[in-house]
């Protein structure tokens, strides 16, 4: 990477209670460019994205060690008034569930609104009408009529572009968009992403995108970085992980789109699931579901190799 990252993970340890949840987990995002994050559920995308924010809960979330620099700044340092001055501002977060993320009790200008008065400093009216303009960029008809709305009015599309203004109010740095289509149909999940991808473009900003589907990483992701079991197993380039993936879980991933295997035909899936994070074990953790594994797997841990094309595999495709 020849810019400077504006978000660096570095050797990032996490558990929950006595237990880890995430291992070592290392990637780096340029000003500008998108990162896919992809892996089964419970692989730990979402408490990574968490973990950024620092929005775990601690208790029982609990950081082990490593760094989380943005902007050149440690996360880890901060005291709670100062990273309530990044997030909202220079970091947007699309959450998983509109319907859970949004207060049902406010209106959904008084929510967009809120990032405005509290990181711009701008009076009511001033965020009313920066609000409406936010709905508009996002695409909701008769933004100005739309202010005084509540959630549950709203389809599940408009929901998820409510987020999405929210996070991009204060135009940041870095958006988070965890699972940012997720429950919609076809049809809006293309609006979401053209709309992620076009404001990407005229923001400059990066975006850390998590998500199950490898066909959206393909098309919208810079890189992609792959997570098993709370690990980095794979990173690469966008166009040569999907030509040429080394780690044997990519490789299955790959096989399981539909985009891979010819029409009419029982998809293939992988046999097992993954691991509880306390059964994990010593060695490579995808070697109780590979069929190419080999006696080293179950027993030496991997080491992740350098950049650009990652991998953690003793038995690489």
């Amino acid at each position: 990477m020849s810019e400077a990252p504006l978000l660096a993970v570095e050797n990032l340890s996490v558990a929950m209670g006595a237990t880890p949840v995430l291992e070592d987990v290392s990637f780096q995002i340029a000003p500008g460019e998108t990162l896919g994050l992809v892996g089964e559920s419970g692989c730990g995308k979402s408490v990574t994205a968490l973990s950024v924010m620092r929005l775990l809960p601690n208790p029982p979330g609990k950081f082990l060690g490593g760094r989380i620099l943005f902007d050149g700044t440690d996360m880890l340092s901060l005291d709670i008034a100062a990273l309530r001055a990044i997030r909202g501002d220079r970091i947007g977060m699309i959450f998983q569930e509109p319907m859970t993320s949004l207060n049902p009790v406010y209106t959904i200008g008084d929510q967009i609104g809120e990032s405005l008065i509290v990181h711009r400093g701008m009076n009511g009216s001033a965020a009313r009408t920066e609000t409406a303009k936010l709905l508009d960029l996002v695409g909701i008809p008769a933004a100005r009529n739309q202010l005084d709305r509540y959630p549950h009015e709203l389809s599940g599309g408009q929901r998820q572009r409510v987020m999405i203004a929210i996070a991009l109010a204060c135009r940041p740095k870095l958006l988070i968009a965890d699972e940012p289509t997720t429950a919609l149909d076809v049809t809006v999940q293309a609006q979401i992403l053209d709309l992620i991808g076009r404001l990407r473009v005229e923001l400059g900003m990066a975006v850390l995108l998590i998500t199950h589907d490898l066909g959206v990483v393909a098309e919208f992701c810079d890189r992609v970085a792959v997570m098993y079991a709370g690990r980095i197993v794979e990173e690469a380039p966008s166009a040569e992980l999907f030509r040429n993936p080394r780690h044997r879980y990519t490789e299955a991933l790959l096989h399981t789109m539909p985009a891979a295997n010819p029409p009419g035909r029982k998809l293939p899936s992988i046999s097992g699931t993954v691991p509880a994070p306390a059964d994990r074990g010593a060695g490579c953790i995808f070697a109780a579901r590979c069929r190419f594994a080999i006696p080293r797997c179950s027993t030496d841990l991997p080491p992740l190799t350098e950049p650009p094309h990652r991998l953690r595999c003793w038995n690489p495709a």
